[in-house]
């Protein structure tokens, strides 16, 4: 039943990341756009420059859970390569539960007043022709330590089931 749970989250994180990562071809084409109207035109938007603004950090935010899912984010590999498959998932279980958790829940104690408060107000940009979201924009400060919280219990679930498996193998 635990490694459903693992599974679905999984999913869920690999349906968001696939989703988002085609914020990467608009931004890229926003930016070109903007370039463009600038050079040739002289024209300029706010709102379109932040847009492509809003892109890139949902891109990263959304798309931070489906990195650690794949281990593409950064890791210091030194040891950890030359682990064997239970020593990882000892370090993966540890590593989870004593930096990966605290530190996003730390983020969500802490950001939750601050989302809010842009919520309460509908916050916009600040610049007189920017974009009227911004409230949504501080929302993925709670989005990206909620969809981590998740891929990190997925991430124990594998962990512990390898060294159940691990114990059962050498306990035989």
């Amino acid at each position: 039943m635990l490694s459903q749970l693992a599974d679905k989250i999984d999913n869920l994180n690999d349906f968001i990341g696939r989703a988002v990562s085609w914020l990467m071809l608009g931004m890229t084409l926003i930016i070109l756009a903007v370039i463009f109207f600038s050079a040739f035109f002289r024209l300029g938007w706010v709102w379109f420059s932040e847009l492509a603004l809003y892109m890139h950090a949902v891109l990263f935010t959304a798309g931070a859970a489906y990195a650690l899912r794949h281990d593409a984010h950064v890791r210091i590999d030194i040891f950890y390569s030359r682990l064997s498959p239970i020593g990882c998932a000892w370090v993966n279980f540890f590593g989870t539960l004593i930096l990966l958790i605290p530190s996003c829940v730390a983020v969500l104690f802490f950001s939750r007043s601050y989302v809010l408060a842009s919520w309460a107000v509908l916050e916009h940009s600040a610049e007189g022709q920017g974009l009227p979201a911004v409230f949504l924009l501080k929302t993925m400060i709670l989005i990206m330590p909620t969809l981590l919280i998740l891929q990190g219990l997925s991430i124990l679930i594998k962990a512990l089931a390898v060294i159940r498996d691990n114990n059962i193998l050498t306990d035989d």
